[in-house]
């Protein structure tokens, strides 16, 4: 009889809002670390020129160049232009929600597919209501959890395809409107840059920066992230930090429970976090190998899409700090 693969339903609330406010009421002084950080958007203009750079450089690459550079650079800045895009979700680098919507916009370019208006969306929802299918899209659905199962070749086939089983997801979610004026924007802006890529530098630049992206999100050691953040490996603990050396060129990503926590925080104040508040995150299993970790996530029969908790009941918003 084949197993059947359920995610962990559970019914008590996520666990950040209660931390956030056991952290501010004992040391009130994080409030300080709250805040945008402006010089963030520099970092932008320089990663993205750095990869149109690079596309540039392949247009004329045999197509085993084309693959060596999209895996030993395009991912690590593909990878680091989400967070960038992650940051302005949050409104941590202008204080304005216009000023970050078109920097993440910028930020969208080499990553090919245009999400970062997308993202913006569904990504505070998944903040207020961690862990509710209906709601969350970091969550798999029961078709992903069913197919994939444990085998390692299918958690192999998933991840290679990963950019798409987060888009089948969409449909599946509630009360969340899928297009608006600044979606919209993101894909006029997104396809007019695409279409000036191939035009000018040719299909090999297109497909320097899609490789970029596609690794940046699957088999590679910054896609060990997206396990990181929530599959379980430890007693129900159902969001987890990466303590590893990756965190240099992924913009203190890593620190996910300390950002759970402390929303308002941004990514280069988030280990300040830890260190104010040590007690609170010392306790909690860590990650430092993103490699390790996405072997074992892919050989281990007991981990697959079933290892993250679910809950079914609705709350109020969290405040995150």
């Amino acid at each position: 009889m084949k197993k059947a693969f359920k995610m962990l339903l559970v019914q008590y609330p996520e666990p950040h809002l209660a931390r956030t406010r056991q952290i501010l009421k004992k040391y009130p002084e994080v409030k300080e670390l709250f805040g945008n950080t402006p010089s963030t958007a520099w970092y932008v203009f320089g990663i993205v020129s750095l990869q149109i750079t690079l596309a540039w450089l392949c247009q004329d690459a045999s197509l085993w160049v084309v693959f060596l550079m999209a895996y030993a650079l395009g991912a690590f800045a593909n990878h680091a232009l989400f967070v960038m895009i992650h940051e302005c979700t949050h409104n941590l680098v202008f204080k304005s929600d216009t000023n970050n919507s078109l920097l993440q916009i910028f930020a969208n370019f080499p990553i090919i597919f245009p999400s970062a208006m997308s993202f913006r969306i569904y990504h505070m929802k998944h903040h207020l209501y961690q862990g509710q299918v209906d709601y969350d899209a970091d969550l798999p659905r029961d078709f992903e959890v069913r197919w994939v199962g444990n085998s390692t070749l299918r958690k192999t086939l998933w991840y290679l395809v990963y950019f798409v089983s987060q888009l089948l997801r969409i449909p599946f979610l509630k009360g969340i409107p899928f297009l608006n004026a600044w979606v919209l924007l993101n894909l006029l802006v997104q396809f007019t840059f695409l279409g000036g890529i191939t035009y000018f530098f040719g299909w090999k630049a297109l497909l320097y920066l899609a490789l970029s992206t596609i690794f940046s999100v699957g088999l590679h050691p910054v896609g060990g992230r997206w396990i990181q953040e929530h599959y379980v490996l430890k007693d129900q603990q159902e969001t987890y930090s990466y303590y590893g050396p990756l965190n240099h060129v992924s913009f203190n990503v890593g620190y996910h429970n300390e950002h759970h926590d402390l929303m308002k925080v941004a990514w280069s104040r988030l280990p300040q976090v830890k260190k104010i508040a040590p007690e609170f995150y010392e306790s909690l299993y860590f990650h430092v190998s993103w490699t390790k970790l996405l072997l074992r996530f892919i050989l281990d029969p007991k981990l697959g899409l079933f290892s993250r908790v679910t809950r079914t009941s609705l709350r109020a918003p969290q405040q995150g700090g």
